[in-house]
């Protein structure tokens, strides 16, 4: 999953505003105050609200190069939690983390199916990880990227409603620009 951010990271700076939006808090549950009438409506609000979380968590986990500064478990499982806390962990085993912002423009609800047993909504988004810089975590010098990496791509991701709340489980980048 993220082995494709990371095969396509960025370079930047920390500087500009984020898209993603939300508390500060890894462990606060997705607000349900603005939600919907509409079953499909409040679906597609509250899967987008856990996209949006899942990567402020990603932020973290990529930040901290031990990979206890992150939550994700709140916002995802299945592989996009498994492969990216394998990632991130593979990234920190060769000395490297990921300062900056990531920003999640125009997630889009391309299918919803919420009469399944496990409700689900597949979306798609910009992933614009062109503010992110990979660099040594002692040096804290620019690891140096392939310079054709992509840094703001498409991204199609499944999330679906478990007993816990709304799950990321299925990041998938589409090695498209956008």
């Amino acid at each position: 999953m993220l082995a494709a951010a990371s095969a396509c990271s960025p370079g930047g700076n920390d500087s500009a505003g984020k898209v993603l939006q939300g508390p500060s808090t890894s462990s606060a549950a997705p607000s349900r105050s603005t939600t919907p009438a509409d079953p499909a409506e409040a679906a597609k609000a509250d899967a987008i609200d856990t996209y949006k979380r899942y990567w402020q968590e990603m932020e973290r986990l990529y930040v901290d190069s031990t990979g206890k500064g992150a939550n994700l478990k709140p916002y995802a499982a299945a592989a996009a939690l498994i492969n990216a806390e394998a990632d991130a962990k593979s990234m920190h085993g060769r000395g490297l983390v990921v300062t900056g912002e990531v920003a999640v423009g125009s997630p889009t609800v391309t299918k919803i199916d919420i009469n399944r047993k496990i409700p689900n909504v597949t979306l798609s988004s910009c992933l614009d990880i062109s503010r992110w810089q990979v660099i040594h975590s002692k040096t804290k010098k620019p690891a140096a990227l392939p310079t054709e990496r992509l840094t703001k791509y498409v991204i199609v991701s499944t999330i679906e409603r478990w007993p816990e709340g709304w799950r990321v489980i299925k990041d998938e980048p589409q090695e498209q620009k956008c």
